[in-house]
Formats: structure tokens, C-alpha cells, sequence
């Protein structure tokens, strides 16, 4: 189960508010849900590795505030080798403007989770966000190889 902590913690930012309405700062609260395929190697109890790719879609609270009806993707790695867990994903996130944002993701061995924005287009770019992710799932495998999950995300974000 551990395997997936960083694909059930990942999920990127951002956004639906047109260009023009954007407070250079201000907070957002969503939720964040998703579906993905795995890819799994279990070699023995204590060496595990898997690489995963996800889609999803933000809701925020309340509607129509900062990172509403963003979808995103991902793309990751995670592994558990004789008890250390490491992991990391990189994600891509469009808003109902076409605007873009990049995020790389990185699971330590103590479970904890870092998250930088590398890039962002249009009203993205030069963008900062700092906030704290709490998990909603797991939920049920509904098929062998696949995953979904939840997750609430608040924090700030600065635009350049």
C-alpha cells in the first residue's frame, strides 16, 4: 500500500478563473480526484517497485474560485527496497483556458512529500504555491493494475 502513497498524495495545482479576474495572491481550498494504471514489479516482500500514469480533474470551494475544473495528468515512480521508500511523479495541469503548469513531486524515505512548480504558461508562469495535502482514500481497486483516490488541498499561491 505504500507503494502508492506518492500517487495518492500527487496531484497538481491550478485553475479555471479567467486571466483577467486572478489576484496576484490569495488562498484556494479543492479536491482533487483521479484514476491511473500501474505497473508493478514485486520482487520479494521487501523490494517492490512500480511506475504509474494518472488523470484527473480539481473541484474548488467553492465553485468557481482559484484551480476549479483544472484537469491534469501524471507520470511516476515509486519503489520500497528493503524498507526505504522513495518516489516521484511530475504532472501537467490545464485550465479552461489552455494555461499550463508543471509539477515535480518527490517522496522521501520518511513518507514526507515536496512539491515545486517547474514551469507554467500564460497567467501560470513565474507562479509559487505552498500548501498541505490531506488523503481521502484509498479507495477499492476496481481493477487489478489500476487506482483512484481523492485528495483536499489548501495553501497560497503568488502570481509573478
Amino acid at each position: 500500500m505504500r507503494k502508492y502513497a506518492l500517487a495518492l498524495l500527487v496531484i497538481t495545482s491550478p485553475a479555471s478563473v479567467l486571466a483577467s479576474e486572478l489576484p496576484k495572491e490569495g488562498s484556494y481550498d479543492y479536491t482533487a480526484c483521479w484514476s491511473g494504471v500501474n505497473n508493478t514489479i514485486s520482487f520479494s516482500k521487501t523490494n517492490t517497485a512500480s511506475s504509474y500514469e494518472m488523470t484527473g480533474g480539481i473541484l474548488s470551494n467553492p465553485p468557481g474560485s482559484m484551480f476549479d475544473k483544472n484537469s491534469f495528468r501524471c507520470v511516476g515512480m515509486n519503489a520500497s527496497l528493503d524498507g526505504k521508500f522513495t518516489g516521484g511523479a511530475v504532472c501537467e495541469s490545464v485550465d479552461v483556458d489552455g494555461d499550463k503548469r508543471l509539477s515535480k513531486f518527490s517522496l522521501a524515505s520518511d513518507g514526507s512529500l515536496t512539491r515545486e512548480t517547474v514551469a507554467g504558461t500564460g497567467k501560470y508562469e513565474g507562479m509559487m504555491v505552498t500548501g498541505t495535502v490531506h488523503p481521502l482514500g484509498p479507495f477499492p481497486i476496481v481493477k487489478a493494475g489500476t487506482f483512484q483516490d481523492c485528495n483536499h488541498q489548501t495553501g497560497t499561491y503568488k502570481l509573478r
